[in-house]
Order: C-alpha cells, then structure tokens, then sequence
C-alpha cells in the first residue's frame, strides 16, 4: 500500500446514494469499508413498490404489515425445556420468528455484491483479498438488531433470485432435514464469478443466550483471475433471551485463503468481554504464503472497517472513527432495504417460480402479512404434512431425491459439500415435488 486512501462505500439503504458525507475525513486513511446498513428505515406506504425506472424493477420499499409485539409471549416457557440442546430439532411458536426463510436469510450475502464485482476488477492479489475479505464481513452486518428467527426450510424448498441491477442470479435449496443443510449456488450475470456453499446451522440454548455456529464451506472464484477464495463464517450469540434487551454479537476466526498464491485473511470477530469493551470488533491481516503480513484490518463488523499497512498500523488505530447512522426501523423487523424486497412476490411470478419457492410458503406469506392467526396454522400444517412425507418414504423405503444439488466434495478443501448440478434456470419444475 502507498498511504494513499482507498474508500469502499457498502451502505445499503433506501438513500444509500447519500449516505457517504459523515465519512469525509477518512479519505486521509487507507481503506476504509463502511458496513452500515442502518438507513434501511421504513420509507412510503406500506407494501408501496415504486415504479419501474430506466427498464429497471424497482422493489417494494416497505413490507405489507408492521412487525407484531412480542411482550405477550413467555420465552421461558418454552426455553427452559431446551438448555443445551440443538434447537433445529425443537418446534418454535411463531412468536420468535421472522417472515423469511433461512433460505432467503442465505440470500443477504448478495447484499453487498458489489464487492465481489470490484474484486474481479482489481488487477493486483492484495486489492482482490481486501474486496473478498469486506464481502466475507459484510455478510453478516445485515444480522446486527435482528433478533427475530427465520423459518426452518422444509425438505426440498427452493429460493430464487434475479438481480440484473445488481449483477447476479441466485439459487439455493434445502437439501437435508436431519441434519438441517442448505445448499446455495450464484453466478455473475456477466461470468465473472461464481459463489456457492452449504450451511449447517447448529443451535443450542445456553440458559440466558442462544448460540449459532454455522458449519459449511463459502467458496468464491473469481474466474477472470482464475481464484477460488473460502472460509466458514464466525458465530452468531443472541443474549438476554430470557429478560432484557435482546443484542448479538459474533465471535471466532475466519480465515480466508486464496487458493491459487497462498495469501490468507485472518479475520478475529471479537467476543464482547467483560464491559462490552470489545463489542462488534473485527480485528486481523492480510499475509502472503510465507506468513509476511501484509495489510492489517480493524473497525466493527456493525459499522465500518478500516485497512492500512502494518507499519502505520498503531498510529491510525488511536485515531479511529466510527459510523453515526441512525438505526433501523425497528417495526419492519430491522431488515434492510434489499431484505425487504426479498419475500416479495411480483404479479405473474407464480408462473415462473418452481411450486417449492419461499415466496409460495403460506405461513411466512400470512406473517408478513401481519395475519399471525393464520401463519400459526399454516406453519403446523406444513410441518405435520412434512412429517407425513418422511414417514412414508420409511415405509416404501424410499430415499429423497434432490433436485438442484448433490453431495460431492469442495473442489478447493476436499472437505464434505453440496454442489450445484445446473440447470434451474432452463425452468423444467415438472418434477418439483408437492410441500407446501
């Protein structure tokens, strides 16, 4: 690095255009990587969607009810049965969730794609694993504040996305009940990357937190350099289940390796510690194959993060600046203005979708339509219908078949993975199987 400021801009929402001002002065420091995705406020009518400019979709800005109050539900009462077991296996009332699918919660990578666009583009090894490593942490930013739990997928269930403002399309399946494994494949519209993995979210209750440790490999290629980049994303902790305001943090290491040079990221999500000192901390480096550190990474995994030479490393520290950004809007779950379009179901898209969609599940649709009454009986319904399922493939001794992946081996780790067999997007769903 020459000293010289590199500014990386990731603010994602609805007047993101505007959002850079209260960073003026970090143009006198090298490379810096806001993260904030606070301005995602509830913005227009509810459910309104602006019109379509330019032959660009314009998506729906708000969702079409506002987020229900959880003060009538006991937490306990359902928790204190399950300390220190794997709560995908325990049935949540409706209360604790939100109205997306992990499917589609998978889907808030993409938030931040530009990133991954940026990297291709960069010319020099250093300039890629800097964009990948603000992909790999920008990631998880859209998870600050939301404490509300998305909904298991069911066996078989898909979800789809089209972005071409964005560069990019997206598929991801469940592929496993028991253990509870999602599969997930993306491609640049203009064949500059493909991005692709599988999550095994373990949960388990600690008494006063709930704890997710996302097993699974993320790979990244970038194809123009022939690059493939991978890492596992660190764990999510949401405290004060119980009594108190509800706050996460993240903490562990990721590392990110570039398989073609050898370079490596090592990323340390900070725990909190004792006086919440080190809350939302992301501390670590950039070195080569021989271990030389080559560029030190510091800021919140909530805010901002900043980059710059080991040499200049401690003297830029003690003059660290953080986002102001008021936060977001609290009745529309806390998502941000991409997750807000992500359940949206556009007219005539029924006749395109697969009939395993997200966007078709009834208990999240009567969710996010704030009519609670009915979410709750459809969430029961499907999960009994689910349970049928299972209990006759045992009785015909019948396997699962899935429709978009298949098990094989990562071909950059070795380690145990889903991959994407192609095709989804040739539309043929005339064996897509019956679920909701």
């Amino acid at each position: 690095m020459n000293g010289e400021e590199e500014f990386f801009d990731a603010v994602t929402g609805f007047d993101s255009d505007n959002s850079t001002g209260d960073f003026s002065e970090a143009n006198k420091i090298s490379g810096m990587i806001d993260l904030d995705t606070s301005k995602s406020t509830r913005s227009g009518k509810s459910g309104e969607r602006p019109p379509q400019e330019n032959g660009i979709q314009k998506h729906r800005t708000a969702l079409p009810a506002p987020m229900f109050t959880r003060s009538d539900f006991s937490v306990w009462s359902i928790l204190k049965k399950c300390i220190g077991l794997e709560l995908s296996k325990i049935t949540m009332p409706i209360a604790f969730n939100e109205p997306l699918s992990f499917l589609q919660r998978i889907t808030e990578y993409m938030e931040h794609v530009y990133l991954i666009h940026k990297a291709s583009n960069q010319p020099q090894t250093l300039e890629r694993m800097q964009s990948v490593a603000a992909f790999a942490v920008s990631a998880v930013a859209s998870q600050w504040e939301r404490t509300g739990k998305p909904f298991n997928p069911l066996l078989g269930e898909t979800y789809e996305l089209i972005r071409e403002d964005l560069g990019f399309r997206f598929i991801s399946e469940q592929v496993s009940h028991h253990p509870p494994i999602s599969a997930f494949y993306s491609e640049g519209l203009n064949q500059d990357f493909m991005f692709h993995g599988s999550i095994y979210p373990k949960l388990k209750f600690w008494g006063k937190s709930v704890e997710a440790e996302p097993r699974g490999t993320i790979t990244l290629e970038l194809l123009k350099h022939n690059e493939a980049y991978t890492w596992t994303n660190p764990t999510c902790c949401v405290h004060n289940v119980i009594l108190g305001q509800l706050w996460i943090e993240q903490y562990g290491i990721v590392e990110i390796l570039n398989h073609r040079t050898g370079d490596k990221c090592i990323l340390h999500f900070k725990p909190c510690g004792l006086f919440g000192k080190e809350l939302h901390r992301v501390e670590g480096y950039i070195q080569d194959k021989n271990r030389k550190k080559l560029f030190i990474i510091y800021g919140k995994w909530t805010e901002c993060l900043w980059g710059i030479d080991p040499v200049s490393y401690e003297s830029f520290k003690k003059h660290e600046r953080r986002s102001d950004h008021p936060r977001k809007a609290k009745m529309m779950y806390n998502f941000t203005s991409f997750t807000v379009s992500l359940n949206e179901l556009e007219s005539g898209m029924e006749k395109t979708l697969p009939r395993t969609d997200c966007r078709l599940r009834p208990d999240i649709r009567g969710m996010e339509n704030g009519n609670m009454d009915l979410a709750s009986q459809e969430k029961e319904r499907l999960e009994e219908k689910q349970r049928e399922a299972r209990k006759e493939r045992a009785k015909e001794e019948a396997e699962w078949r899935t429709r978009w992946f298949y098990p094989g081996d990562n071909p950059y780790t070795g380690t145990p993975d889903w991959l994407y067999a192609g095709d989804y997007f040739e539309r043929n769903f005339s064996d897509c199987p019956d679920i909701y």
